[in-house]
């Protein structure tokens, strides 16, 4: 059984006991529940949403916030001596799946 579902904007494949890596969400007590759940295939059937599959969940629970590794961001103008460099580290939230409804 696996659910694709939009979290922000962006999609992912969902199945139960994988663990998933997002932008940093809000939680509380570590668990979250995803109720844009845009397909759902339960082994046998697919079913799609318009936009949105009535009545699917997909619940997680939150292992750990994180930042992920980091981006290294170069601005260059020639014949002009500017020269810059920053780093970025996205924060994220690792989930696990427990349950497809």
């Amino acid at each position: 059984m696996f659910a694709i579902i939009d979290i922000r904007g962006r999609q992912y494949l969902a199945v139960k006991g994988q663990r998933i890596n997002l932008d940093r969400i809000d939680h509380n007590q570590g668990t979250v529940t995803f109720g844009r759940v845009l397909a759902v295939h339960d082994g046998q059937q697919l079913q799609i949403g318009q936009p949105t599959v009535a009545g699917a969940l997909v619940r997680a629970k939150v292992i750990r916030d994180f930042r992920d590794r980091k981006i290294r961001v170069i601005k260059y103008k020639p014949k002009v001596r500017y020269r810059r460099s920053i780093g970025h580290r996205q924060a994220k939230t690792q989930v696990e799946i427990t349950d497809i409804s």
